[in-house]
């Protein structure tokens, strides 16, 4: 079975664009569901609103790999499956390990949507002796000594980083040195890393923290929009209040219309 070790995705020698490169797995999910439900074909309007982008940025996304789908009938719904897997490396063997076997690395040990996507996790490495040879997710954890070895062994060029943030950059160095040339970071720092390792970076708080930003603004939106309209009721009454006064200035002593006089 081929390896992380030995294929690289054509990605980047066929000149598609970072930013389409990041939708790609947003396609792949959106169509796996629609192959789920043995959905022949789809039309670009419609993968695109399951996307979460317009249809034009997807078809020209989609230009990049040489698929333009087919006027009044759409795209292949398996054909772009297997398209978009072989842009994305997918259709290999990637071995991944998880260093960092807290909390979070047993929850992404634990994860079931490694397997269907192509990846496996071929060992979990902690720096606790006491979790050496206990099973987390049915694979027994390894201790750090043992790191170089086991991504030499295993063919591994993905490497996931889960621990405390004090820890991480060591890691990264000795999983660098080891041939891992792509490292997953769920650590709260920024790693340095030499030309030609790419680091993806997970940072939930800051996350957290942008939708937090959102829920502000729309709190102050709405309490914009109360005292609008709060004055603007504040204003119909005050216009209400002053047409009565001045009819009742119109009107004679007993309230009717007063006679007109003669000259």
């Amino acid at each position: 079975m081929a390896t992380g070790r030995t294929h690289r995705p054509a990605t980047r020698s066929r000149g598609i664009p970072e930013a389409t490169v990041a939708r790609l797995p947003l396609y792949l999910r959106a169509l796996t569901a629609l192959s789920e439900r043995s959905v022949p074909t789809v039309s670009s309007e419609e993968l695109a609103a399951a996307a979460g982008v317009n249809s034009a940025k997807l078809r020209k996304d989609f230009s990049y790999l040489g698929s333009y789908g087919t006027r009044g009938v759409g795209y292949d719904v398996e054909y772009l499956v297997y398209q978009i897997s072989r842009e994305l490396g997918l259709t290999q063997d990637w071995p991944v390990v998880i260093v960092g076997i807290g909390n979070l690395g047993a929850a992404l040990a634990n994860y079931g949507g490694f397997a269907s996507r192509g990846f496996r996790v071929a060992a979990l490495i902690d720096a606790d002796p006491a979790m050496a040879g206990k099973p987390v997710a049915g694979i027994p954890v390894q201790h750090t000594d043992e790191l170089e070895a086991i991504i030499r062994d295993n063919g591994v060029s993905i490497g996931v980083i889960a621990t405390p943030a004090g820890a991480a950059q060591q890691v990264c160095d000795r999983l660098v040195a080891a041939g891992v040339t792509s490292i997953l970071n769920f650590a709260p720092t920024v790693l340095t890393v030499p030309d030609g390792v790419d680091v993806r970076k997970v940072d939930l708080s800051i996350e957290l923290q942008i939708l937090a930003f959102h829920e502000q603004r729309k709190a102050g939106e709405e309490a914009a929009a109360e005292v609008t309209a709060a004055q603007a009721a504040d204003t119909s009454q005050a216009a209400v209040a002053a047409e009565r006064e001045g009819s009742a200035t119109d009107q004679g002593p007993d309230g009717d219309v007063p006679a007109v006089m003669p000259a």
